[in-house]
């Protein structure tokens, strides 16, 4: 009799906390609601201790902490150094990190972190610290390409991290050879040629593909058109002969054109632009 008696008890301890366990759940999820709803209103503050309080609740509870990783990105403001500002962005970061700990593959949670690198790269004064921070947001648009083959933007900013990482390099050197941002080129030194090929020349040749793929992925991404042309037009500073420089410049033209016409051709299908695209076409 005793035993059943402890049996009893057991399955009524079990079933209390499975109880209590799905009332924590509910709870949680009420308060997401909550902060979602506050987030929506912008209510960045308000959000975050909804979304803490749902994560306290259950901490299996992905979807709570991605809102809280993203409601701590929203109050971030790149280059602010108050504290309050580098406490939004490590707790963003952090509770992203912990999203990728129960789902490696998380896109949003990827992408969040690639975006967090590069905004806080972009406001970096120093080159030397804003180069080494693009080199981390690299490393995570990398595996966003990765768990989202199919998400343009990864490849898109890879290009444009390749081509931040260029430029002031290509800059540095014709300010040495005393030639201004408008002559044109090749660049007048052939070791200085040489010397930037050897550093930068893969690295602009795997940028050119990852603007590629965007544009396999978008055909109409004029963005990464735009880049393109940067990327083929300052190529054609390392060229050994004229007519290699020429040839660059003239793909280089011919992606400023695409790019134009497509803004153009993405402009026409706004509503109430449909006159336009009638003129256009007579």
């Amino acid at each position: 009799m005793r035993k059943g008696n402890q049996i009893a008890g057991l399955v009524f301890v079990t079933a209390l906390a499975i109880v209590n366990s799905s009332c924590e759940k509910l709870k949680a999820r009420d308060h997401l609601n909550k902060g979602v709803q506050a987030y929506k209103n912008a209510k960045y503050a308000e959000a975050v201790e909804h979304f803490k309080k749902s994560v306290e609740l259950d901490p299996t509870f992905p979807t709570a902490r991605l809102y809280l990783a993203t409601a701590y990105m929203s109050q971030y403001i790149p280059g602010a150094e108050s504290p309050e500002n580098l406490e939004f962005h490590r707790s963003a970061k952090e509770n992203f990190l912990k999203v990728l700990e129960q789902n490696p593959s998380d896109k949003i949670a990827v992408a969040s972190l690639a975006s967090l690198h590069y905004s806080q790269a972009q406001a970096i004064p120093k080159l030397e610290d804003k180069l080494a921070k693009l080199d981390e947001a690299r490393v995570w648009y990398q595996k966003l390409a990765e768990v989202d083959p199919e998400n343009k933007e990864a490849y898109y900013s890879l290009g444009v991290i390749v081509w931040a990482k260029w430029y002031p390099a290509l800059m540095e050197a014709r300010a040495k050879l005393g030639m201004k941002p408008s002559d044109p080129g090749p660049l007048k030194d052939k070791k200085v040629r040489e010397e930037l090929k050897a550093k930068y020349g893969p690295m602009i040749e795997e940028g050119i593909k990852h603007l590629e793929k965007a544009l396999q992925i978008d055909k109409e991404y004029d963005d990464a058109m735009a880049y393109m042309n940067l990327l083929i037009r300052e190529r054609a500073d390392l060229a050994e002969t004229k007519e290699e420089y020429n040839k660059d410049i003239e793909t280089a033209d011919n992606w400023v054109q695409k790019a134009l016409e497509t803004k153009k051709i993405k402009a026409a299908r706004q509503p109430g632009n449909l006159g336009i695209v009638q003129e256009e076409t007579k």
